[in-house]
């Protein structure tokens, strides 16, 4: 891992844990389960590359925000257990206790901090729109009326229905399935944080003639932790949508 990288991913998890030292006995009572069960159970969503994503070599979850939950439970000194989430099961998973925290390409705004609490950001994205070249589609504003296909559960569907209100959304229960619903021309639009898209985008190899970024972001979104509510500090929000 390069050293900015590596420094990046130690800062975000020391924000965390201090997040769990914090003024609330309920944060120390949870780190204290955590340290006495000896695994740290995280979160992860397993199809967002390069967040997290499955090695299609050894078939192994890996991503940044792998490496910050490996970070994470070295620096409490236990072993890590990733737990692979839909989009839509994260914030439930999180408060039903089947998880400890949620490293899951998951925005912190203000709608969530009234379920769940949430460390420092640790990565900021936006929200782009790929289309299909064939469909001559140059602007936001003309998606109107169109079929747009995301991931179900994000908040790529509202912030693509506040950006173009009369669109036709189609979600999926991952991300990697919208997308490959725009390859086989079951929609016009494909909505997702900038960093996952691009990523897709750039796998498409002589494919990518057939297909358009708009260049129009819908949103900022500035990722973090998920924590259980109450056992950490409430947050001013730095963006406007779900991922």
């Amino acid at each position: 891992m390069p050293l900015t990288r590596r420094a990046t991913t130690t800062l975000a998890s020391l924000a965390l844990i201090a997040t769990l030292l914090g003024m609330h006995s309920a944060r120390a009572d949870q780190l204290d389960d955590i340290k006495k069960k000896g695994t740290l159970v995280v979160g992860v969503l397993g199809t967002d590359e390069p967040l997290s994503f499955i090695d299609p070599k050894t078939r192994e979850l890996i991503g940044y925000e792998v490496d910050l939950s490996q970070a994470i439970a070295k620096k409490l000194g236990v072993k890590l257990q990733l737990k692979q989430l839909a989009v839509a099961a994260r914030i439930p998973e999180l408060q039903q206790g089947h998880v400890d925290i949620l490293a899951a390409s998951l925005t912190h705004n203000k709608e969530r901090e009234a379920v769940i609490d949430f460390s420092l950001t640790h990565f900021v994205t936006g929200q782009r729109v790929l289309v299909r070249a064939s469909s001559g589609i140059k602007s936001l504003d003309q998606l109107a009326g169109k079929k747009a296909l995301t991931v179900k559960g994000g908040t790529q569907e509202p912030n693509i229905r506040k950006a173009v209100p009369s669109v036709d959304v189609v979600t999926f229960e991952t991300a990697p399935q919208a997308f490959q619903a725009l390859q086989q021309g079951k929609g016009t639009a494909y909505v997702n944080d900038e960093v996952s898209l691009l990523d897709q985008y750039a796998k498409l190899g002589a494919a990518q003639s057939q297909f358009v970024i708009l260049p129009q972001s819908i949103s900022v979104e500035p990722l973090a932790l998920g924590i259980k509510k109450g056992r950490g500090p409430a947050q001013g929000s730095g963006g406007r949508g779900i991922a």
